[in-house]
């Protein structure tokens, strides 16, 4: 078991390396349902934060894990609305990188930040996100079915994210946790160096 934590660990930390652009490319514009439901697992910092989310969630508030997961969501809508009105938040891109350091840390912490204000922060990250794919689904095709695409995308890594930091709140492996916010945590710099 803890041989594969370390694999998983070493992979999560390798992400960065791995090449994969920022979401924000506009490559996924004129996709569509298929656009959007890849927007957020196409890039990096979307995939992060959302797994990042979700184990925070399980981790952190327990019974109550979804409520940071719908904060998210409702948020995100909120940006998307913005973005596809052709408001573009200032500093989209470091607001989008710092929310994976964020969430890193956060990560790393788990009960030593108030839950409140981890969630409101939460909030935060969604706006920027939401806003990302907001600019990206205004130059759509189908802005309809690219935002139901990166709802379903984003829920569903929630929800990966949630059932892996389940599980890990079962076997009582907080290290792993904690290992997976450095890796995140880094990554978020990397991008923070790169934007």
């Amino acid at each position: 078991m803890r041989k594969n934590a370390k694999r998983l660990m070493m992979a999560v930390g390798m992400l960065p390396l791995s090449g994969v652009a920022m979401a924000h490319s506009g490559g996924h514009a004129a996709g569509g349902f298929a656009g959007g439901l890849a927007h957020p697992v196409t890039g990096i910092d979307h995939l992060l934060v959302m797994l990042a989310v979700g184990v925070w969630a399980a981790v952190a508030m327990r019974k109550q894990a979804i409520k940071p997961v719908l904060v998210f969501l409702g948020f995100m809508g909120l940006g998307a609305v913005f973005g596809m009105n052709g408001s573009t938040l200032p500093a989209l891109e470091t607001g989008v990188a710092a929310s994976v350091l964020i969430m890193g840390l956060l990560l790393v912490a788990l009960a030593g930040i108030p839950v409140k204000y981890s969630i409101g922060l939460i909030a935060v990250f969604a706006v920027f996100h939401g806003n990302a794919h907001g600019v990206e689904m205004a130059a759509s095709a189908t802005p309809l079915l690219y935002a139901a695409g990166f709802f379903l995308s984003t829920g569903l890594l929630h929800l990966c994210g949630l059932t892996l930091g389940g599980l890990l709140t079962r076997l009582k492996t907080g290290w792993i946790v904690r290992s997976m916010g450095i890796a995140v945590g880094g990554a978020g710099v990397w991008m923070l160096l790169g934007s």
